[in-house]
C-alpha cells in the first residue's frame, strides 16, 4: 500500500502530461471529469476538517497538480469538440440541461463564475496568502529566539526545541508556498476564459468553414458545447479557490471549521433572538412573501431556545479556568519575586543585527553560544548559567551588550555585512577601523567580500558571530568567579560523589559547609585557576581543614595539588621538548622584609610595606613584564607559598595580567628560566 501511495502521484502527473498530446476517448474523458469534480469536492472537505493549516501542508502542491489536470482536460475536451462536435456526455448535459439549452444563459452563468473565482475569491484568497507570508517571515527570528530563550531555561528540553523550530519552518515554508500557489488559481481563471473563446471562435469557424453547416446550427453544436466545457472546467476551480481561500484565512483551534462557525454562531441567545424577530418584522412590508420570512424568523428563534443563557464551558476551558485560578495574584510574593529574578547572563542584540540569531538567514550565533558553554565548561571547570539572548530596541545600531546579573559589563559592535580584520596593515583595506574587543589589537570591519583579499594580505579575518562569542567567553573567563553559585557548588559535589563518595564525605559537611568550599573554588577561579579536577581540590581541601579554616591556606593546600596544572599554560616548549617556564622572582632579602610586613585583615593577609618601596616594586615588575612580552615570553611572579597570596593583592590592581605562583607550583615544569629578580634598592637584576 506504501508502495502505491509513493508510486500514485508520480504516475498521476506523468499521465497528464500524456493526456496534453494524446486524444482520449469521449468515456475516458467523462470519467476523468467525474474525478476532477470529486476531486475538488474532497479537497474543499478537507480544508473546512482540518484544525490548522499546516495538518494540510501539501496543499499548495494539490493545487499545482489539480490545476494541471484541470488544464489537461481542457486540452483533450477542445480537441473532441473541434474535431468530433462531441465531448462526452457529461459536457453535452452541461451545456444542455444546465444551462437550458441556451448560449445566452450559459455565457451569463459562465461569465458569473468566472467573476466569483477570480474577482472575489482568488484575489481576496492571492492577498491573504502574500499579507500571510510576509507576516510568517517576518516573524521567524522573533519565534526562534523564544524557542532559545524557552531552552535556555530550561522551560523546555532539546527535544520540543528542535520539533518548535521545525514547526516555525514549516510554517514559513507553507505560507511561502502558499503566495506562490495562490498565483496558479489566478492562472487558471484567465486560462478559462482564454481557452473558452478560442473554444467558440475556432468551433464556429470549424463548423461553417470545414464542415459546411449553417450559421445557426454551427453556434447552437460547438457554442454550447464550448459553454459546457468551461462550465465543467470551471465548477472545481471554483471549489479549490474556496479551499484556497479557506486555508490562508484559517485560524489555530482545536476543532475543525464547521464546528467553530456552528458552535460561535450560535453560541449567544441574544444574537439569534434579534435576527429572528428582524425576520419576522419584514413581513410587515406590503407586497413582501410571508411564509419565507416566517419559517427564517422561526428557525432563529428556535434555535434560540437552545441556548443556555451563558455559554456553557468546554472540558478544556474549566480546566484552564482551574489552572488560573490556582496561579498567585499578580501581586502576590511569589509572583513579584520571580519578576524581579535578574538572569545571571545576558546577551542582548540591537534590531539591526538580529539576523545573527536567525536561522534562514545563516544566522548561528545561537548554537556558537551553547558551543561556547560546553567549551568554558571543559576549561575551567564551572557549568556556566544560560545566556538570555534578546533583542533590545534602546542599543545603538550595530551594537550588542554583555549583562551580568542584569548589569552590562561589556559591550562591542558587530555592523551587519562585514568582517573583521586584526593586523598591522590594514590601511589599504577599505572599512572602518576599531579595535579587538578582547585583546585590544587594531582591526577593522570590512565589507564581507573584501574577506579574501584581507587574508592574502596577512590580516587575521574574523566572522561577526566569532567577535561576539570570543568576547563573551572573555567575560565569563574573567567573572567566573561570580558566576559559580551555591547551587552550582552542589551539584558540581554531587558530580564528584557519584564516583568519589569517600572524598565528599570527608569533606563536607563534616569539614567544611558549602558556603566555604564555594569562596575556596571562587577564589581558585578568580586567580584563573581551573577547578575541573575536584577530587584533587576536594582531597587536599579535607586534609587542610582538619587544622585551620583560614580561607588562604586553603586555597594554598587546594594550589599546590593542582601545582602541574597551573603551571602548564604557562609553560612553552624548548628545542628539547623540555617545558620552560619564565619567571620573575624577588631578591631573597625583599622576600623576607615582605614576610616580616604581613598583616592579616577581612580580607586576608596584606603586605604593609613602605609606599615608597611599593612603589619601586611595581615599577620593576611593570618594566620586566613589557620587556618579557617584547620577546614573546609569558613570565610568572614566583615567591613563597605563604607570601603568594599577599603578592597577588599587591600587583592585582596594576598588573592583574601577571600571574603570581608558589615555588612549591613549579613541580609541573621541566625547566625554568629567570627574565628578572625584583631588588629592594629599585634596582632590576637581569637574568
Amino acid at each position: 500500500m506504501k508502495r502505491m501511495m509513493q508510486l500514485g502521484v508520480p504516475v498521476g502527473i506523468v499521465f497528464i502530461v500524456v493526456m496534453l498530446v494524446v486524444p482520449l476517448p469521449a468515456i475516458l474523458l467523462d470519467l476523468l471529469i467525474a474525478l476532477n469534480i470529486t476531486g475538488a469536492l474532497l479537497i474543499l472537505l478537507t480544508a473546512m476538517f482540518i484544525a490548522r493549516p499546516l495538518d494540510f501542508a501539501s496543499f499548495p502542491a494539490v493545487i499545482l497538480v489539480m490545476t494541471l489536470f484541470r488544464l489537461a482536460l481542457n486540452v483533450s475536451a477542445t480537441r473532441l469538440v473541434l474535431l468530433d462536435g462531441y465531448a462526452g456526455k457529461v459536457i453535452d448535459t452541461f451545456g444542455h440541461f444546465v444551462v437550458g439549452g441556451s448560449l445566452i444563459v450559459g455565457l451569463i452563468v459562465f461569465a458569473i463564475l468566472l467573476v466569483i473565482q477570480f474577482v472575489v475569491i482568488t484575489n481576496g484568497a492571492g492577498r491573504v496568502a502574500e499579507v500571510g507570508a510576509r507576516f510568517t517571515l517576518d516573524a521567524m527570528p522573533g519565534k526562534q529566539m523564544a524557542i532559545d530563550a524557552d531552552l535556555n531555561s530550561g522551560l523546555i528540553d532539546e527535544d520540543q526545541a528542535r520539533l518548535r523550530r521545525l514547526e516555525v519552518h514549516a510554517e514559513a515554508d507553507f505560507y511561502g508556498a502558499m503566495d506562490g500557489a495562490s498565483k496558479f488559481v489566478k492562472g487558471d481563471a484567465i486560462a478559462a476564459i482564454i481557452i473558452t473563446l478560442v473554444n467558440l471562435i475556432g468551433g464556429f469557424a470549424i463548423g461553417v468553414g470545414q464542415n459546411g453547416m449553417p450559421f445557426g446550427e454551427a453556434i447552437t453544436t460547438y457554442s454550447l458545447l464550448s459553454i459546457g466545457d468551461g462550465l465543467v472546467s470551471q465548477i472545481p476551480a471554483l471549489l479549490l479557490s474556496v479551499a484556497t481561500g479557506l486555508i490562508v484565512t484559517r485560524a489555530v483551534s482545536d476543532g475543525d471549521m464547521g464546528s467553530d462557525i456552528l458552535g460561535q454562531l450560535t453560541a449567544r441567545k441574544a444574537p439569534l433572538r434579534v435576527a429572528g424577530f428582524a425576520a419576522l418584522s419584514l413581513c410587515l412590508i406590503p407586497g413582501l412573501p410571508k411564509l419565507p420570512f416566517i419559517i427564517a424568523g422561526g428557525i432563529m428563534l428556535l434555535a434560540s431556545t437552545r441556548v443556555e443563557d451563558e455559554p456553557t464551558s468546554t472540558a478544556a476551558e474549566v480546566e484552564a479556568d482551574r489552572a488560573l485560578a490556582a496561579l498567585p495574584s499578580p501581586d502576590s510574593p511569589e509572583v513579584l519575586a520571580a519578576e524581579i529574578q535578574v538572569d545571571p547572563l545576558g546577551l542582548e542584540l540591537s534590531a539591526d543585527i538580529i539576523d545573527l540569531v536567525d536561522p534562514s538567514a545563516g544566522g548561528d550565533l545561537l548554537e556558537r553560544v551553547k558551543a561556547l558553554r560546553r567549551k568554558v565548561a571543559s576549561d575551567i571547570g564551572i557549568v556556566v548559567p544560560p545566556v538570555r539572548t534578546r533583542d533590545n530596541m534602546d542599543l545603538p545600531s550595530r551594537t550588542y551588550a554583555i549583562k551580568l546579573f542584569g548589569i552590562e559589563v561589556a559591550r562591542g559592535e558587530s555592523p551587519a555585512g562585514t568582517v573583521l580584520a586584526i593586523g598591522d596593515f590594514l590601511g589599504s583595506l577599505p572599512g572602518e577601523p576599531t579595535r579587538e574587543p578582547v585583546f585590544g589589537l587594531e582591526a577593522k570591519w570590512i565589507p564581507a567580500e573584501m574577506r579574501n583579499q584581507a587574508e592574502l594580505s596577512g590580516a587575521t579575518v574574523v566572522d561577526r558571530a566569532s567577535v561576539i562569542t570570543t568576547h563573551l567567553a572573555e567575560v565569563v573567563t574573567t567573572h567566573a568567579a561570580r558566576l559559580l553559585g551555591r547551587e552550582d557548588v552542589k551539584l558540581l559535589t554531587d558530580v564528584v560523589k557519584r564516583t568519589h563518595p569517600v572524598v565528599v564525605d570527608e569533606l563536607t559537611p563534616a569539614q567544611m559547609t558549602l558556603g566555604e568550599v564555594q569562596r575556596v573554588l571562587q577564589t581558585l577561579l578568580d586567580e584563573g585557576v581551573s577547578v575541573r579536577d575536584l577530587v584533587r581540590i576536594y582531597e587536599a581541601l579535607s586534609l587542610k581543614a582538619q587544622s585551620t579554616k583560614d580561607l588562604d591556606s586553603l586555597v594554598e593546600s587546594a594550589r599546590q595539588a593542582l601545582g602541574p596544572a597551573i603551571v602548564a599554560p604557562y609553560a612553552t616548549r624548548d628545542g628539547q621538548g623540555d617545558r620552560m617556564v619564565h619567571v620573575i622572582s624577588f631578591e631573597p632579602q625583599l622576600e623576607q622584609q615582605m614576610l616580616e610586613d604581613l598583616r592579616p585583615t577581612d580580607q586576608g593577609l596584606v603586605i604593609a610595606m613602605n609606599p615608597e618601596l611599593g612603589g619601586s616594586v611595581l615599577t620593576q615588575l611593570s618594566t620586566m613584564l613589557t620587556e618579557a612580552e617584547n620577546h614573546n615570553q609569558r613570565p610568572v611572579l614566583v615567591c613563597s607559598p605563604q607570601l603568594r597570596a599577599a603578592v597577588r593583592r599587591l600587583v592585582r590592581p596594576s598588573l592583574h595580567q601577571l600571574p603570581v605562583l608558589s615555588y612549591t607550583e613549579l613541580v609541573g615544569a621541566d625547566q625554568v628560566r629567570s627574565v628578572g629578580v625584583v631588588t629592594s634598592d629599585r634596582m632590576a637584576v637581569s637574568a
